[in-house]
């Protein structure tokens, strides 16, 4: 069996274009097979992002709310509707070959909700999967969006896991385009502010026994740089 290998990047703080382009360049080196895996971990200043199939009434907020919250719109590549990208909400980009786990998208994205349904369980909250929607819940209540790209079986894009997030802030999406459902965080359930890298920990831990890796090599923002992957 073939030695499976994850390096796993802390990013830290982010803008949302600069990470689009290194998941761009990561994704191209991993598809010429050039590096092992990566998932990238990172938060991102206010940002809204459309995808592929996004109605673009979804988006409620004016100008002048856009302009006064300092919130960036992206029309990007991955799938879903409009999701809301911003501080205190963790952001994980795998850049991953599912020719070495499973050649199933509808199972990869399954995959990625129970890395997130066992983080949740860590600090004892039941969280479920939605029928209809793809995602993350607490009732009618969503913890986390996913949206994906795969091309050749190489992933891209990928979940946004409200920890500490402000909430108010998705006030200017219909959020993934669902009507009748709210959003929720870690620190809205439990009441509490959450350490952000406690959280990033018990991720990793999950996604690494979920897609079952031999080895996660972790390393942080520098290291990009000097693997050049991309100048951030």
């Amino acid at each position: 069996m073939k030695n499976k290998i994850l390096t796993y990047f802390n990013v830290g703080f982010i803008d949302y274009k600069e990470a689009w382009d290194l998941q761009r360049v990561i994704f191209n080196r991993r598809l010429n097979s050039e590096i092992e895996d990566v998932l990238i971990l990172l938060e991102h200043p206010n940002t809204y992002t459309l995808g592929k199939t996004a109605d673009r009434e979804n988006l409620k907020g004016n100008q002048e709310f856009l302009n006064s919250n300092k919130i960036s719109v992206y029309d990007i590549d991955r799938g879903g509707d409009i999701t809301y990208h911003g501080p205190g909400q963790i952001v994980g980009y795998p850049i991953i070959d599912l020719n070495n786990w499973e050649k199933d998208t509808h199972k990869y994205l399954r995959a990625l909700e129970e890395v997130i349904i066992k983080t949740c369980s860590d600090y004892s909250l039941n969280c479920e999967r939605n029928l209809q929607h793809t995602g993350v819940w607490i009732e009618d209540r969503k913890i986390a969006a996913i949206g994906i790209k795969v091309s050749r079986w190489v992933t891209m894009h990928g979940f946004a896991f409200n920890v500490n997030t402000d909430l108010n802030l998705f006030n200017g999406i219909i959020p993934c385009g669902i009507q009748d459902k709210s959003v929720t965080s870690l620190k809205n359930e439990l009441r509490r502010e959450i350490n952000i890298e406690e959280v990033k920990e018990k991720l990793i831990k999950h996604f690494n026994e979920i897609f079952s890796y031999n080895d996660v090599i972790s390393k942080d923002r520098t290291e990009i740089r000097q693997s050049n992957f991309v100048n951030i």
